[in-house]
């Protein structure tokens, strides 16, 4: 998951999203990325940097919210487990502090989740 803060949501701020989601990524097939259809992921540069990472640019319809469930659900439980209870006094404190979030409790608890899916999954297919 590749993620940026920034004062202004602009086409700088989501390839820098991607570039981290890049970094972190494993093997070279190629990826959907799924957005909506604002100017900053319609933008050249954000296309460019899709193109050359070897992802796939998938937009929503105007109006169309469902199909971003997966991203509006991770933002709810981000609020919820954490941004709701605390008062950030400065741009980077909430960073560090999503950061931590992210990176030490979410991610870690989401890989533990696919992992056992997969177990899961490995257990059924393998089934005499």
């Amino acid at each position: 998951m590749g993620w940026s803060m920034h004062h202004r949501q602009d086409r700088y701020m989501v390839v820098r999203a991607v570039e981290m989601a890049v970094w972190q990524r494993t093997g070279n097939q190629p990826v959907i990325l799924h957005s909506d259809s604002g100017s900053q992921f319609t933008s050249g540069d954000y296309q460019r940097a899709l193109k050359f990472n070897n992802l796939i640019s998938s937009m929503s319809a105007v109006g169309n919210c469902s199909d971003n469930a997966g991203c509006e659900g991770f933002f709810g439980i981000l609020k919820r487990e954490r941004v709701n209870y605390r008062h950030y006094r400065t741009r980077d404190k909430a960073r560090s502090d999503i950061f931590d979030y992210i990176e030490r409790f979410h991610n870690p608890r989401m890989r533990r989740r696919l992992a056992k899916q997969d177990q899961q999954f490995s257990a059924i297919l393998n089934r005499p």
